[in-house]
């Protein structure tokens, strides 16, 4: 059955809300959890659910995202039939970057109408969890549906209101109506996963691109709603949705707990990224180390709490780190001290430097940054 699914995969679909950590790359390619990127999710659901062609679809800074995922060796993608597509943003020569989702599926509709699937599922890169798609389609079959919208019924942080949607549903779990930017604490999220029927998306993409309409949820969800059978599938997992820095710093320190990892790295469903050949950490001897995780290729001589320690990074002595995270290649020198503090790539922080943040408003280091 899921050979006849075409993946769609939209990398930066809430690029503007990050700040400064997509300043120089993609939503799909910032790294997440010691040794993966946002994407690494998204792909593995789809390879671990039975896909084996997908499109991910790009816009802007996506260089490190070819880097990363290149041939899609690693998620079995490198295929001579279907397999792994990089779908840059000018699909032919009438349309521009696009505004929204059915701009973006405008600009691809050849590869759209190329493909012999018979479903289609989409999916962003901000939402992170493990879900198995094949669960997705059994139920749209079920339900005769023409769209399944996945959601997730939970409290709604005060920096996830932007661009989140709510759904309504009836006791049969059919769509009624979809809120944008609630003021509600909590309820139905819509989680940005669909599936739906190829030829249904392609006429709906035609039809909208005729009347210069560019958003799916305002096209669809708002305006033609009772056209549609459009049903939910609830999913009751834990779920990760990354919209702004401090959502990516809350939803990192929710990795230190045991049963969060256990539900996004399950042993039968993998989470493939890109492989690096890096030694085993080596510790000092005056090391501490409590409620970390820390990445291979590290060397740790001073003291790490509560904090997620990227490949390659480097903790001199005396050097205390406390609920941050510190991505790939970075230095700290000997007794600095950091505490919620977010470092992008290669930063370096000399000796005997404090720098500080709190929970709810991390201390961003821009990539490359010398301090």
């Amino acid at each position: 059955m899921m050979s006849k699914v075409l993946g769609i995969v939209f990398s930066n679909m809430h690029d503007t809300t990050m700040g400064a950590i997509t300043e120089n790359r993609t939503m799909g390619s910032i790294p997440f959890g010691g040794r993966y990127r946002f994407v690494d999710f998204t792909l593995s659901n789809m390879v671990n659910s039975g896909i084996t062609n997908v499109g991910i679809i790009t816009k802007s800074n996506y260089q490190s995202l070819m880097d990363h995922v290149s041939t899609g060796k690693e998620w079995d993608l490198s295929r001579k039939k279907g397999g792994l597509s990089i779908l840059p943003p000018y699909g032919h020569s009438e349309t521009g970057v696009y505004r929204g989702r059915l701009e973006a599926l405008s600009g691809i509709m050849r590869y759209i109408k190329s493909s012999k699937a018979e479903y289609v599922i989409m999916s962003d890169c901000d939402i992170i969890a493990s879900i198995d798609y094949s669960e997705v389609l059994k139920y749209h079959k079920e339900c005769d549906a023409d769209i399944t919208v996945v959601y997730k019924n939970r409290k709604i942080q005060a920096d996830q209101k932007r661009d989140t949607s709510i759904i309504k549903m009836d006791e049969k779990h059919r769509v009624s109506e979809i809120y944008v930017d609630p003021r509600a604490d909590e309820g139905n999220i819509f989680l940005n996963m669909m599936v739906i029927g190829k030829q249904l998306l392609e006429r709906i993409v035609m039809d909208a691109t005729s009347i210069g309409s560019y958003s799916f949820t305002e096209y669809v969800f708002h305006s033609s709603h009772d056209k549609f059978k459009i049903f939910g599938y609830e999913f009751t997992d834990y779920v990760a949705d990354i919209k702004c820095l401090s959502s990516y710093y809350r939803c990192s320190m929710e990795l230190l707990d045991l049963n969060v990892r256990q539900a996004l790295f399950p042993a039968k469903r993998p989470v493939y990224t890109k492989v690096r050949d890096e030694v085993p950490v080596k510790y000092g001897i005056n090391a501490n180390v409590k409620n970390s995780l820390i990445a291979d290729g590290c060397i740790i001589e001073g003291t790490v709490e509560n904090s997620v320690i990227f490949r390659g990074v480097k903790i001199g002595k005396g050097a205390v780190v406390r609920n941050s995270v510190i991505m790939q290649g970075t230095v700290i020198g000997d007794k600095s001290n950091l505490n919620c503090v977010i470092t992008d790539k290669d930063v370096l922080i000399r000796d005997s430097k404090t720098l500080s943040g709190c929970e709810t408003y991390p201390f961003y280091i821009s990539k490359g940054t010398a301090i």
